[in-house]
């Protein structure tokens, strides 16, 4: 792993029953870079993420993550030990609280910064309420950016698919991670709230110098902010490199389009 790397993925490998839904991949993603995953319908790569964050063990492999300047394998350690090495991740379906205002749901986040003992925040002692109410102003400050601020005392369940899809990211933001993995952020919107999101993943890389890891049927999206990209079928490896390179790639265009080679 090079000194540029915050996350290095070595010949991942996971089986489910008969199928291989992923077969000895590798990749790297840089410090700050905006990197996209992706593949046909069935490829692997929501399958990859699940092992990046431990969702799924793979049968083999490591993955290698930047922390403190130290390079840590995930593979093997518990979900939630996960996020507070500074990985944090959205999802393919939206996972909200309906019952909860967008506010509470974005400071489900921050469950790992808590310093206050659950006695503490009990018994609402002082302790207890400087935190809450610090992270509550960093919850609001994350909705802030994400232009949804003016939403946040509304119950969630009563929003609109593309706010839902906004307080999933601000509750990502929470955790102040090194690299955020977006599953399909795109799914679901529409072309105005598609390139709205890709203002935001930009503005999430330069103002908080994050990398972003992002899955996402949208070629559009991805060739727009992507710095780089690799490309999967079958869980196996195809190419890797700029926008451009993987567009002109006839491996990539034969797993999408089917063409013959000639």
């Amino acid at each position: 792993m090079t000194n540029h790397d915050i996350l290095r993925v070595e010949n991942l490998s996971i089986r489910f029953g008969g199928l291989k839904a992923v077969d000895g991949l590798s990749f790297s993603v840089r410090q700050g870079e905006i990197f996209g995953l992706i593949g046909p319908n069935g490829a692997g790569k929501t399958t990859v993420f699940n092992c990046i964050t431990q969702f799924y063990k793979p049968d083999q492999g490591a993955v290698w993550f930047n922390t403190s300047g130290e390079d840590l394998n995930l593979v093997g350690l518990p979900v939630h030990r996960v996020i507070t090495y500074g990985l944090a991740r959205t999802f393919q379906n939206v996972e909200v609280i309906r019952e909860l205002s967008v506010i509470d749901n974005v400071l489900i986040g921050a469950h790992i910064s808590f310093k206050a003992t659950v006695f503490e925040q009990a018994l609402k002692l002082k302790r207890a309420r400087a935190e809450e109410k610090a992270l509550r102003v960093k919850a609001e400050e994350a909705l802030r950016s994400l232009g949804i601020a003016d939403r946040k005392d509304l119950l969630a369940g009563g929003q609109p698919y593309g706010v839902l899809k906004k307080i999933e990211l601000a509750r990502a933001l929470m955790s102040d991670p090194r690299l955020i993995i977006l599953d399909e952020p795109a799914a679901g919107l529409t072309e105005t709230e598609t390139d709205n999101l890709a203002a935001i993943i930009r503005s999430i890389r330069e103002e908080r110098r994050c990398a972003i890891l992002l899955v996402e049927h949208d070629m559009r999206l991805v060739m727009d902010v992507c710095d780089r990209i690799c490309a999967i079928s079958f869980g196996k490896f195809i190419t890797v490199g700029t926008p451009e390179e993987v567009r002109v790639n006839k491996e990539v265009q034969k797993a999408y389009l089917g063409e013959d080679e000639g």
